[in-house]
């Protein structure tokens, strides 16, 4: 959020009381008879080991409405804007939906009448201090049918209620892990998919935004408790607090599925050429990747380049070190475009920028040809096997063929051909696949597409 706490909100926090035990909300679910007052969540909490573990905010959805449903543990509901006697529990599997209402959120729980109005809530899971993985397999809460650990803050924000998760950074990362890598791949990859994912998100905590990190590719994707797996767990504790350290600055651990063969230096995408972020040979070769084709279909032609009427061809105009397109010229019906390699592939929806592009000429549909020579044969056997005519003695003129419709001929179709798949800057996944299964440890992994970093705990405020 704006600050850390609810002054940025123009709300005031009230102290946490303690929660009830979950045999005392069970006999209760209804009203909570203890005061509850909305609690912030701290941002460090306790590691095993002592150290305090920061907490991490992330975006899972934002919109008009959201959702949202308690699993196998009630949810306490909690806001400032709530009377203390309207403070209630959200029994397991019971359903809240929150809609946005001006400037105010309605909530209104499934087969109850009562409508309430917040300007912010905050929905607490009072199971507490079970270890992940093991004691709460369905998480704490559920949204958008997939199941999360922490507590879901939902606030407004211009025309949409974001749905916040927070929890900790370490209870955070399996289901990332898990959601950005095959949880089968050899355990020195999924360490260092660990690290580099700790490292993204502590870098980009901020207390200037309401979350830190998006759910989506946006950021690294994360979807939950499904995609926690044993491998991912084991990843995530034996690096516990392990982060890539560029001097004393955290890294900008950014990663991608494939490279196509070279990874990309920070400056030639982002303008800012970091020292670790260099082009450097990929071994990404076993990734499904690695080559493509994508024909480019004109009537999506015309919808990406409408304001030039679609796309005759594409000429690259400059390309980076590495190989992806720079610039590029898009000529259409109706003039030309010149449009930068990024722009050129969210436009197309390539897979990577390292494509060139070629256009297939046209074929005649299937049977036309045929259709002709046919007709042509029909009318020179009619002719010479026809009888003569007993009057004149003279061979009848033959039958006109039935007139074929004009051919119809295709126009030629736009390729794109190219390698990899992603923005190419930092760590390849599929890379990592690789040199894991050559037997490479996950901090040499690490090293080798982060030059010049080291692996160190993570600094303390």
């Amino acid at each position: 959020m704006a600050a850390k706490g609810l002054a940025a909100l123009g709300l005031v926090a009230a102290v946490v009381p303690p929660l009830q035990t979950p045999a005392q909300a069970q006999a209760s679910p209804g009203l909570v008879q203890q005061p509850l007052a909305m609690g912030l969540l701290p941002q460090r909490v306790e590691q095993p080991d002592g150290r305090p573990e920061p907490s991490v905010r992330v975006l899972l959805a934002d919109g008009p409405s959201v959702r949202v449903a308690a699993t196998d543990h009630p949810l306490a509901l909690r806001s400032p804007d709530l009377a203390t006697s309207d403070q209630e529990l959200l029994a397991p599997g019971e359903t809240l939906t929150v809609t946005l209402a001006g400037s105010q959120l309605q909530l209104q729980r499934t087969g109850r009448a009562a409508v309430f109005t917040v300007r912010e809530l905050w929905l607490e899971p009072l199971v507490s201090g079970l270890a992940i993985g093991q004691s709460k397999p369905l998480g704490d809460f559920q949204l958008l049918q997939r199941s999360y650990r922490g507590r879901l803050q939902l606030v407004i924000k211009g025309p949409k209620v974001l749905a916040i998760n927070h929890l900790g950074l370490e209870s955070y990362l399996p289901s990332v892990v898990g959601s950005e890598m095959p949880a089968s791949w050899p355990l020195a990859a999924l360490r260092a998919q660990a690290v580099a994912a700790r490292t993204y998100a502590l870098r980009q905590r901020s207390s200037a935004e309401l979350f830190d990190v998006s759910a989506t590719v946006a950021s690294q994707v994360y979807k939950g408790v499904e995609a926690e797996t044993p491998s991912t767990l084991e990843a995530v504790a034996s690096t516990r607090g392990q982060v890539l350290m560029f001097g004393s600055s955290l890294v900008e651990a950014v990663f991608h599925s494939s490279s196509g063969g070279s990874t990309e230096n920070s400056g030639d995408l982002w303008g800012q050429q970091m020292p670790y972020l260099v082009s450097v040979p990929d071994v990404d070769q076993d990734s499904p990747v690695s080559r493509w084709e994508q024909r480019l279909d004109p009537q999506m032609l015309r919808k990406a380049f409408s304001e030039i009427g679609g796309v005759n061809r594409i000429e690259i105009v400059s390309t980076t070190g590495s190989g992806r397109v720079r610039q590029a010229r898009v000529i259409g019906p109706a003039g030309t475009l010149v449009v930068t390699g990024p722009q050129l592939r969210s436009r197309l929806g390539l897979r990577s920028t390292q494509v060139r592009f070629e256009l297939v000429g046209p074929q005649l549909a299937a049977g036309n040809g045929d259709v002709a020579n046919a007709g042509a044969a029909a009318s020179s056997g009619n002719a010479a096997s026809a009888p003569i005519s007993p009057e004149s003695g003279l061979l009848p003129l033959p039958a006109l063929p039935p007139q074929l419709p004009p051919l119809q001929v295709p126009a030629p179709t736009l390729v794109a051909i190219g390698r990899g798949f992603g923005h190419g800057v930092g760590m390849s996944q599929w890379g990592a696949y690789t040199l894991a299964q050559r037997g490479e440890g996950y901090q040499d992994i690490l090293r080798y597409y982060f030059r010049g970093t080291d692996l160190r705990p993570y600094p303390l405020p």
